[in-house]
């Protein structure tokens, strides 16, 4: 079944801490639809084309993965693309990570797709 909701793609390097854990924070979040890859070789789930076509919003964890993605995927339509600056130091599902995920995020949500806050979203105002 299709839905309204905007496709939200989470990139960081190899999909083992920071991209799967924004994707579990907002896996049950009913304004979007989420997905995490990374993009090393070495990755859990590494980034496609088909992932790149699936999203409406691109968010990296770092601005080099914006980079890479801007040449590896150059003869594609790129949607925008958005770098919420979360270095590689934290751990699946840490504390100070998710409140960082849920900072940048829910800034994107609001500036480049115009979705609002929730209830669900922790109170977190952009």
């Amino acid at each position: 079944m299709e839905t309204d909701r905007p496709n939200i793609l989470f990139v960081c390097g190899r999909n083992q801490w920071r991209s799967p854990t924004a994707a579990r924070l907002y896996a049950n979040d009913q304004r979007i639809n989420v997905r995490s890859v990374g993009m090393s070789p070495r990755s859990n789930r590494r980034i496609s084309s088909a992932d790149i076509e699936w999203a409406d919003l691109v968010l990296v964890m770092e601005r080099k993965y914006k980079a890479r993605l801007l040449g590896t995927f150059r003869d594609l339509d790129l949607p925008v693309i958005e770098s919420l600056e979360i270095p590689d130091t934290y751990q699946y599902m840490d504390e100070e990570l998710l409140q960082l995920i849920r900072e940048g995020t829910e800034f994107c949500l609001r500036s480049r797709l115009g979705i609002e806050p929730t209830a669900g979203s922790d109170g977190f105002s952009c």
